[in-house]
């Protein structure tokens, strides 16, 4: 089985070859931030599947994010680009958790935490404890947070 990292270098050299422009700029930048997290702190290590897909999602979303901005600065090819890119690298993340599967989620760590007598918006850290590792990779910290926030009203 091949890591994730080296499934991105081989994607790479195929949109290479492709004269895939859009695909090939996106791994390049991918990549770049993944060997940058690998090269951080005191010792340069090799990442984990698990940490490289933290890093690819949080590539995603920076280019969601930007998708927004250029959206509202009224530069829609721009817009229209970030958004491609942030689709090519959803493609490499497990799949994101429907809003009916998250709440699932979120109502049943509401109930472990109330039986552990945590209950109010003080619950928010131990109902996130018990959410985040069931969430993973699979729904955005802060559509997470907002539910949480919203079930423990």
């Amino acid at each position: 089985m091949t890591s994730l990292k080296s499934k991105l270098k081989e994607d790479l050299i195929e949109a290479i070859r492709a004269r895939d422009e859009l695909r090939s700029a996106t791994l390049r930048l991918t990549l770049s931030a993944i060997t940058k997290e690998e090269v951080s702190g005191t010792t340069a290590r090799e990442l984990s599947d698990d940490e490289v897909q933290k890093v690819i999602a949080k590539e995603a979303k920076k280019r969601r994010e930007a998708a927004e901005a250029f959206t509202q600065g009224g530069r829609p090819e721009q817009a229209e680009r970030e958004r491609a890119e942030g689709v090519l690298l959803d493609a490499y993340l497990p799949k994101q958790l429907t809003d009916e599967e998250l709440v699932a989620i979120v109502a049943q760590a509401v109930e472990e935490a109330k039986a552990a007598g945590a209950e109010g918006p003080r619950a928010m850290g131990a109902v996130m404890k018990i959410v985040n590792p069931k969430v993973a990779g699979r729904a955005e910290g802060g559509r997470v947070a907002a539910l949480v926030k919203q079930s423990l009203l």
